[in-house]
């Protein structure tokens, strides 16, 4: 009779089952946002795209996550709806802005399409392609970020007081295998039409969204099991974000989130055509060294996060991985050395500071409220991962007048990528600043964030 009683997230096979759902569609989030990445010189050849053009299509992923505060909003949705009614909303939003990237990108639309005559007609400064797949990104950049907040949420729901890091990293690691996945599959389907790998994110994408809805159905049985009303229990408070923003451990955590993603992402996004230029590799090789960064995370962030649940260390360990972050950028920037050593340490300093970052919030916001806390995190990473594409691609075509993506192609120029990296790794400075400074603030405030994650069963 006990055993009929206990509820799902009880059963190991069914709560491990459950990860891998989520992690799927998480991990389409990250193949899309990443698929881009290899496609820059493309779009400098076929859209007239500047490396300042480049970086305004890409921060309009954060754009209404930093200027709408959408996932500051959408860790609210989260924590007032669930995370049923909050996932399938936003997971379409990520749906229909992957449609129209690859649309604004095609030839159909470019050679006078639906549409074009009117993008022509407003804002003359970006070209109708800029226009369409800004909106794209845009919409994508809506909805993924929330949807991360939801499948966060997901995992501390069915793995708290477990397996909870090993879980994280794990939902960490698949999520990046599409990420890594992007960089080499990008470059193979970019011929003999350079857009496919943008209609093919967006099948993923789709694929996702109708492996969630079956994620649904297991989750309301719980619920029930459980009888948890969501509406009645996640009641939101202005509260809530106040009590946040006083919080001292938080918000270090929230500056190292900023620091690190922003000198992580937004790199990633320029890599490629980094290793290019400076190494004179092709573009298929130079993605799948980029690649590393991923595949280092597959492997580590799950064996970090093991550590952490059984051995602690959490605000220690994010301070080792600044230090590999700023020993990474300095090496990119400063020196010659083979790109496979410092993109292999860049995956470890990938894998050490999430896998402890994201189960310390567990362990000092409750769970009703972690929606709300992860997306206030979410909209102040956000703020760096708009600004640095901008600040990248500025920088990078003030370094280098007269160079432009055509001249690149035809093996007349190449762009210097020092100023950019070293602009980033000033971050790292920062992010490790705020390391040591969370890990003072853990011996008064009794979060025990040095201590284990896991709870031993009584």
């Amino acid at each position: 009779m006990e055993q009929i009683k206990k509820a799902l997230n009880e059963s190991a096979l069914i709560r491990w089952l459950v990860l891998l759902l989520v992690s799927i569609s998480m991990a389409a989030n990250y193949y899309f946002y990443d698929a881009l990445s290899p496609l820059k010189q493309y779009m400098g050849e076929y859209l007239g795209f500047s490396s300042a053009d480049y970086g305004i299509f890409i921060s309009a992923y954060s754009f209404p996550n930093v200027f709408l505060a959408m996932a500051v909003l959408g860790g609210i949705i989260t924590d007032r709806l669930g995370i049923r009614i909050t996932g399938t909303t936003f997971l379409v939003l990520m749906v229909f802005g992957s449609f129209f990237t690859a649309y604004g990108a095609s030839d159909y639309f470019n050679g006078g399409g639906i549409g074009y005559g009117f993008c022509q007609s407003f804002f003359p400064g970006w070209s109708p392609a800029l226009k369409v797949m800004f909106l794209g990104y845009f919409l994508f950049g809506l909805g993924a970020e929330t949807s991360i907040v939801v499948i966060t949420k997901i995992v501390v729901k069915w793995f708290k007081g477990k397996e909870i890091a090993l879980a994280l990293g794990i939902n960490l690691a698949i999520a990046r295998l599409g990420a890594a996945m992007s960089l080499i599959i990008t470059p193979a389907l970019a011929s003999p039409d350079w857009t496919t790998p943008i209609w093919f994110g967006m099948l993923l994408l789709s694929i996702s969204f109708l492996l969630f809805m079956f994620y649904v159905l297991v989750d309301l049985k719980l619920d029930r099991q459980r009888k948890i009303d969501v509406m009645e229990e996640d009641k939101f408070r202005i509260a809530d974000i106040t009590e946040l923003l006083v919080n001292k451990s938080y918000i270090f955590i929230a500056l190292l989130c900023v620091t690190f993603y922003s000198a992580v992402f937004p790199f990633i996004k320029y890599a490629p055509d980094l290793l290019h230029n400076k190494f004179g590799l092709p573009l298929s090789r130079a993605s799948t060294i980029t690649s590393m960064v991923y595949f280092g995370t597959i492997l580590f962030t799950p064996l970090f996060g093991w550590f952490a649940d059984n051995k602690g260390k959490s605000a220690s360990i994010m301070i080792f991985g600044s230090v590999l972050l700023i020993l990474v950028h300095l090496s990119l920037s400063l020196t010659m050395i083979t790109p496979y050593i410092p993109m292999f340490i860049l995956g470890v300093a990938f894998s050490l500071i999430p896998a402890a970052m994201w189960p310390a919030v567990a362990k000092i916001v409750e769970e009703s409220r972690l929606g709300t806390a992860y997306g206030l995190m979410f909209s102040i990473q956000n703020l760096g991962l708009w600004a640095f594409p901008i600040l990248i691609g500025m920088v990078l075509d003030r370094s280098n007048p007269g160079v432009t993506a055509d001249l690149v192609a035809k093996g007349e120029a190449v762009f210097n990528y020092t100023n950019p990296v070293l602009m980033l790794a000033t971050l790292g400075i920062l992010g490790l600043v705020f390391a040591l400074l969370l890990r003072r603030e853990d011996k008064t405030s009794g979060y025990g964030l040095e201590l284990p994650n896991r709870q031993e069963s009584v």
